[in-house]
């Protein structure tokens, strides 16, 4: 979901491919369940939860970032920044999926060594989230980061622009590899990563 899409009430966004398009490394299944109900639920809950309020004159990103200061409104931060992360993974992958190329490898080589750096950086953050939240790969100044956010947590909270995610919510991988996250994230890594989206948010 933009962060520009327009004002209340948002709708649920399309997905960028079909439901089986990443399959085998995440079954139409689970991107049935992942963004029909889950991903929905979300985009439900902040439409009923900022209907009547000055927060329904705003878009998402100035939704997220007022409630994230707001703590009456943790409810809607929540549920605003689900909205957004989950549209953002959505896009962070394609069955097109690959190496990065250009101005982003060359980001990727001087941020973290090589490919092969960031993707043991970036496991280990997927990997090592106690409980659910998300891993992503960040611009912060001419630098290349990965960063971890727990629960609902977004890095637009903090700053920083990000480029790819990776959601390690149980309900993301449960279906398909029940606890084996690492297998999971792995798979997604190896297979399914847009860099030309990263490329696209850096700028």
């Amino acid at each position: 979901m933009s962060l520009d899409q327009g004002k209340a009430p948002f709708a649920l966004p399309k997905l960028p491919y079909a439901d089986d398009a990443l399959a085998p490394v995440v079954s139409a299944n689970t991107i049935s369940f992942h963004h029909g109900k889950h991903h929905k639920t979300y985009v439900d809950n902040l439409n009923n939860l900022i209907a009547g309020t000055p927060y329904a004159e705003l878009t998402l990103g100035e939704i997220i970032k007022k409630s994230a200061k707001d703590e009456k409104a943790k409810g809607i931060f929540n549920n605003a920044a689900q909205c957004f992360n989950h549209d953002f993974y959505w896009h962070s992958m394609s069955p097109k999926g690959g190496t990065p190329t250009g101005k982003i490898k060359q980001m990727v080589d001087d941020s973290f060594g090589s490919l092969a750096d960031f993707q043991k950086a970036f496991k280990a953050a997927a990997v090592g989230q106690f409980g659910s939240g998300w891993a992503w790969l960040v611009a912060s100044g001419d630098k290349l980061k990965v960063v971890k956010t727990g629960n609902a947590d977004t890095p637009l909270t903090q700053g920083l622009k990000p480029l790819l995610t990776i959601d390690v919510w149980e309900h993301a991988y449960y279906l398909d590899y029940q606890n084996r996250r690492a297998d999971y994230v792995n798979a997604v890594l190896d297979k399914l990563i847009n860099w030309e989206f990263a490329l696209k948010n850096l700028g």
